[in-house]
């Protein structure tokens, strides 16, 4: 039996890290190819380890592109639509859960039921209505249709988190004087706030990583994010800088990295708290 448990377990570890090496390994080739020289790229057999290590290529793209000007736009879209997303799903998920009032259930079904829409399905009305505002074109107007995909899912999860929150603590609270704008900021804002990460971590990186929305409702330089902008100066019809757009990648990948490693232990905790009911 001992025998046994220890095959299992090996066996169990090796699955694992033949998991983690599959989902590791474009990154790690990805950040491999961006410090190889330009005549390695195209070496047949190819390299996996540069011979040579080179730091021209990110050089490259900061000077002699607007990369900088495509990451200040992701930037902004990016903590923009998290910023939006999470105070209009912190305020529903609330409603949803502490008031009673006919068909609240409903309404809750019908906001994920928006969440399964394909995205394309919006495009065509989304465009049309950001040209009748006036706002075709840039940032703001990528940053609304950014909330419309985010926010149905942020709230349906903001929902299940305020779930488990005693609704003693707030009744409580409403007993000792506290209004009901007191009591939400200073009792269920701070039990969510696990919750809050979560949602405000998945909310960035999908805003971040969007590519459809920005292709189609922006066209001008000024408001292009990172998604588009990298595609649109190194991918052409009769060349692929792949030298370039390898360091370009591995920037671009940097900030979720670091934001995901910074909140990790908040997610962990977040998801946890998800699954408790008061």
């Amino acid at each position: 039996m001992r025998n046994r448990s220890l095959t299992s377990r090996i066996l169990l570890n090796v699955l694992a890290w033949s998991i983690v090496f599959v989902i590791a390994f474009p990154l790690v080739w990805m950040i491999l190819t961006s410090v190889k020289p330009q005549f390695e790229l195209f070496r047949i057999p190819p390299t996996i380890l540069p011979q040579e290590v080179t730091f021209e290529h990110y050089h490259r793209v900061l000077v002699e592109t607007p990369f900088l000007k495509y990451f200040r736009n992701s930037v902004i879209l990016a903590v923009g639509t998290t910023v939006l997303v999470i105070v209009i799903a912190t305020l529903g998920a609330h409603s949803l859960v502490r008031f009673s009032y006919p068909g609240r259930e409903r309404l809750a079904q019908l906001v994920l039921f928006t969440y399964l829409l394909p995205s394309v399905v919006l495009i065509i009305p989304l465009y049309l209505l950001m040209v009748w505002l006036g706002i075709a074109n840039t940032l703001f107007s990528l940053m609304l249709a950014y909330t419309t995909f985010a926010l149905p899912f942020a709230l349906w999860l903001l929902r299940s988190f305020m779930q488990g929150i005693p609704q003693d603590l707030e009744a409580a609270a409403l007993v000792d004087g506290a209004s009901r704008m007191e009591a939400f900021v200073d009792v269920i804002l701070p039990q969510a706030v696990p919750g809050i990460i979560s949602t405000a971590l998945f909310t960035f990186i999908l805003a971040w990583n969007e590519y459809l929305y920005a292709l189609v409702l922006v066209n001008t330089d000024e408001a292009r994010p990172l998604t588009t902008g990298v595609m649109n100066m190194l991918i052409t019809a009769f060349n692929i800088e792949w030298s370039l757009l390898m360091a370009a990648s591995v920037m671009m990948s940097l900030p979720v990295i670091i934001v995901f490693a910074l909140l990790q232990k908040h997610l962990t905790r977040g998801f946890g708290a998800g699954g408790v009911k008061g």
